[in-house]
This record gives C-alpha cells, sequence and structure tokens, in this order.
C-alpha cells in the first residue's frame, strides 16, 4: 500500500491540486494499492463483473454420451484423446500457479486483482473438469496417474511445459518491479502467459475437441471445451488489456528489443505446439493432420502478434472453418442454450452486445 501523503493546504498561490489519481503511480509501480475509489481502471472491473455473469459449473456438463463414442474411436484417435486430456491436466496448473506467484503479485491495481481473484477460480472449475474427465475416460487408474504425470513421462508435453518454464520463471523471484529491465521481464512472463499458453497451446487443443464435434462425436467434451473457450478468451483479453496500458504509461518499455524478442518467443511456442500435433496426428487423419494444424498455428500467432501491435510474421489462413464461428457462435448461445442450469443468482442485467 502507498504511503500516506500529507494533507491538501493552502499555499499564497491557491490550494495544492494533489488528486488521488496523481499520488497513484503506474500499473506496475511496487506496491499493493487497496483503494477502489476513485476508480482508476474501471475496464478491469467491468471485466471482472462480466466473469462472474459467465458462471458455470462441472456438474452441468453430461459425460455420459462420450463413454460410448470413446468405444467407436480408431486407436490413432483413442490415442489423441488420451494425450489431449494429459495435457488439459496440466495446462491450467500452470496458468493458476503463475497467477498466484506473479500477476496478482506485481500488477497494481485492485480492480484487476478484483478480475485475478475471479480468474482463479475459473482456473480451478478448468482444473476440476479436466479430472473429471480423466476419471471418466481413463477408467485404469495406471493410466491416469501416467496422465498426471504427463510432463514427466510424455516428449511434447514435457517441452511444452519447459518452454513455458524458461520464459515465465525468471520473474518468480523478483519481490518489486523497480526497474525498466524488471518490467520488461514481467511483460514477457504476461505475453507468454496470454499468448502462448492460453492463446496458442490452448487454442491447439480446442481445434482437435471441435474436430471431434464436427464428426458428431463426444459432445460432452465439447459443451465443457465450449465454456473453457469461452472463460479463456476472456483471460487473454484482459491480459492484452494490461499489456496495452502498460503501453500508455510507460512505452519506453516497448522496444525493438522487447519486439524481438517477443516474436521469438511466439515462434518457439508454435514449434513445441507442432511437436504435440505430429504426437497427436501422427501420419495424419481424415480432416486432421500436422500440416493442417501449422496452418492454423501460424495464423493464430500472427493474430497474436498483431494485437501485441507487432508485425505478424507466417501470413497463413486458417483452415478450419468451424474454429472461425467458434467464438461469435459460443459467447452468443451461452445464455440461451442451458437457462435453467444456473444455481447462482446474478444482479444486474445481461447484454449480448458487452464485451467478453
Amino acid at each position: 500500500m502507498n504511503p500516506p501523503t500529507a494533507p491538501e493546504t493552502d499555499t499564497p498561490t491557491g490550494p495544492t491540486k494533489t488528486t488521488e489519481a496523481a499520488r497513484r503511480g503506474n500499473l506496475l509501480d511496487p506496491g499493493f494499492e487497496l483503494t477502489l475509489r476513485p476508480m482508476r481502471y474501471p475496464d478491469f472491473y467491468e471485466r471482472y463483473r462480466a466473469a462472474i455473469r459467465n458462471t458455470w459449473t462441472v456438474e452441468e456438463v453430461d459425460l455420459h454420451s462420450d463413454v460410448s463414442d470413446l468405444a467407436k474411436l480408431s486407436p490413432a484417435e483413442q490415442h489423441m484423446i488420451g494425450r489431449l486430456v494429459a495435457f488439459f491436466a496440466t495446462g491450467d496448473s500452470i496458468v493458476a500457479n503463475n497467477l498466484v506467484l506473479t500477476l496478482y503479485k506485481h500488477i497494481n491495481s485492485p480492480e484487476a486483482r478484483l478480475y485475478l481473484s475471479r480468474q482463479l477460480f475459473e482456473e480451478a472449475v478448468h482444473v476440476q473438469f479436466y479430472l473429471t474427465l480423466l476419471d471418466t475416460y481413463l477408467p485404469d487408474p495406471e493410466d491416469r496417474a501416467a496422465a498426471f504425470a504427463a510432463v514427466e513421462n510424455i516428449p511434447s508435453i514435457r517441452e511444452k511445459a519447459a518452454f513455458c518454464f524458461r520464459w515465465m520463471d525468471q520473474v518468480e523471484q523478483i519481490d518489486r518491479l523497480e526497474t525498466a529491465a524488471d518490467r520488461r521481464r514481467f511483460l514477457l512472463n504476461l505475453i507468454c502467459f496470454a499468448a502462448c499458453i492460453e492463446g496458442l497451446f490452448f487454442y491447439g487443443a480446442f481445434a482437435y475437441v471441435y474436430w471431434f464435434r464436427s464428426r458428431g462425436l463426444l459432445h460432452g467434451l465439447a459443451t465443457g471445451t465450449n465454456w473453457v473457450f469461452r472463460d479463456e478468451t476472456m483471460h487473454m483479453s484482459f491480459a492484452f488489456d494490461v499489456v496495452d496500458t502498460v503501453r500508455r504509461e510507460e512505452p519506453g518499455l516497448f522496444d525493438e528489443a522487447l519486439r524481438g524478442q517477443v516474436t521469438e518467443m511466439i515462434k518457439e511456442a508454435v514449434e513445441a505446439e507442432l511437436q504435440f500435433a505430429h504426437d497427436l496426428c501422427g501420419e495424419g487423419m481424415p480432416g486432421m493432420n500436422t500440416a493442417s494444424m501449422r496452418e492454423y498455428l501460424q495464423c493464430v500467432a500472427d493474430q497474436r502478434l498483431q494485437r501485441l501491435g507487432f508485425a505478424p510474421v507466417y501470413g497463413s489462413q486458417n483452415p478450419f472453418s468451424y474454429m472461425e464461428l467458434q467464438g461469435v457462435q459460443e459467447l452468443t448461445n451461452f445464455f440461451e442454450r442451458r437457462p435453467s442450469a444456473y444455481q447462482v443468482a446474478v444482479e444486474g442485467t445481461v447484454g449480448f452486445d458487452d464485451e467478453f
């Protein structure tokens, strides 16, 4: 919390105009600001309110039909599903740890911390969903144990985890972002978290899920993934808003060196995810193979770079038409599809034009 300031006093030139906003620093200034009024970052608060309206529970997801679908899958498709749920079981735990150990510690805004608190809850729901998937899809205890240990025993998942830790861990031991170098390291952590993990690794995984759905399979998995997809899109948008705010407040941090590091990071993320794609797809299946995943991942990577204000590097097009419609379709239909499923009261109105 910022130290107390002296009261305003009259001077020969008139009263001092030391406002609350002027006394507070930038978003990444060290401290632990507690005051919500006057609100400096109302957009973060509105994102928190939108997330509350987004509430769902794992108990709403019906996986019963998936069990019979699993028996219809080919060995290659069963391998793909096994790898997917193994990645899901560890991916959100990496995200949740970074929320607690880094983002909450260094983003000095009570409005933003409200949103991060809500996001941590959502990550816990995701972890519960993936735990339920593992229990449903892998009835053998040894298979489940191997999936939970995927970071250690599945090379393609281990490489993705190593990428995350390589770009994110260097901030964990920093207590205060006192220097420009510290703040750049934090920005790299945040961008890796938003653009690479939530914005690329998870989007790649979602594409496999919706490929099964496009063939009329695994509707329970697709339903839960719809809601995870919506959550992750909101998480990514919030993180990019934080980046935008830091750019406005401290434009000097966004130099050519940072641009080069971010571009290199995202290219590394694409290569790590392509290793995972090769593991999942093998020699390829009708409508899903490593070549099409390469195009898709490169297209998504360019979108992330452009959102960050950097030049795209690939120029690839999205080969999966079902992913083009996914965001619009699910954000629009969420409240229409199962209005009776809610067990929590939400005050206020819900507008379908709200930004998610």
